[in-house]
């Protein structure tokens, strides 16, 4: 069950966070086998004052199209699964909501499966 945060600036056209969830959620499902039906999302836009970023880390040229993309999901992909994550969102994000591949900036954040609890106060995944 992945967690996914997008963040953006403010003044993008309308719909475009849908795209963006959108793109993000097919490539975890092409990538790292996440079930179609498994979507939670928290889409955020902020002003200049609450998108901060280094404009040129590591010789990459950012903009301000940046967007930020943290995905808290269960530990236990692969290297080549994460590589192919992070360029499939890349991809879609330029194809669906006009995104230079240099402004996406990917995290993962792995936990265990126990640190879920997806309602009625249980950790449905601790064994």
């Amino acid at each position: 069950m992945p967690l996914v945060r997008i963040s953006f600036r403010h003044g993008r056209p309308p719909g475009t966070g849908k795209a963006m969830g959108d793109a993000v959620h097919q490539a975890m499902v092409e990538t790292i086998g996440v079930p179609p039906l498994d979507r939670f999302q928290l889409i955020d836009e902020h002003d200049a004052d609450g998108l901060v970023y280094d404009p040129a880390y590591l010789g990459i040229v950012r903009t301000d199209g940046v967007v930020f993309v943290q995905i808290t999901l269960n530990a236990g992909r692969t290297v080549e699964q994460k590589k192919a994550l992070y360029a499939r969102i890349a991809e879609l994000l330029g194809e669906r909501a006009a995104v230079r591949p240099q402004d996406v900036l990917v995290s993962l954040v792995e936990v265990a499966r126990e640190n879920w609890s997806f309602g009625n106060g249980v950790a449905q995944y601790a064994t």
